[in-house]
């Protein structure tokens, strides 16, 4: 069975736990009192992997997104596959802060575009409007979907797993090359 490591990652107060949650089944809530994640949280769930009938383990890393600890990152970095960068579309300063992350999570990691998702996450009550973002060029290339679990959870369900198990079928198709050359 394939291990996916994916990093979730974003600004304070973004929606990052609540998304990890409820991706992984983890709560039944979406509400409650905020409480800061204190470095990385590590779930795991599994994925069904759409196309062969298998499935994949997931860790999914809540990463605390205080700037204190980035000296942690370069070590929560190692051996990810893909990265979840979600951000507050109603605090103006975290389109700044998320080109920050993309930095260093994703161009200095050289990851793939297509390993990278982009979450405007929507806290509840705060409406549904999908306004126009003023995103830098590298961030507007990144797939995009909008995230409000009051209104439209199993939406977000979708996308997110579709997410996930592009991320297992890549690095099943990574795995088959690499058998395929040792045999060849």
């Amino acid at each position: 069975m394939f291990k996916a490591k994916v990093l979730v990652i974003g600004p304070t107060e973004s929606g990052k736990t609540v998304l990890a949650n409820f991706i992984s089944d983890a709560t039944e809530t979406i509400g409650g009192e905020y409480n800061p994640t204190q470095g990385v949280r590590i779930l795991e769930f599994e994925c069904p992997n759409g196309n062969k009938g298998s499935s994949c383990e997931v860790e999914l890393w809540d990463c605390g997104g205080d700037p204190k600890f980035e000296s942690c990152w370069p070590a929560i970095m190692k051996d990810s596959h893909g990265v979840i960068i979600v951000f507050n579309a109603d605090i103006p300063s975290h389109l700044k802060e998320i080109d920050t992350w993309h930095s260093n999570f994703i161009q200095q990691q050289r990851l793939q575009e297509n390993r990278c998702l982009l979450v405007a996450h929507k806290k509840p009550g705060s409406g549904d409007e999908r306004e126009h973002l003023n995103l830098s060029p590298a961030l507007a290339k990144l797939t995009r979907i909008y995230s409000n679990l009051e209104d439209d959870p199993e939406d977000v369900r979708m996308e997110l797993m579709k997410y996930l198990r592009d991320i297992v079928s890549s690095l099943s198709e990574s795995r088959d090359q690499e058998e395929m050359s040792i045999i060849t």
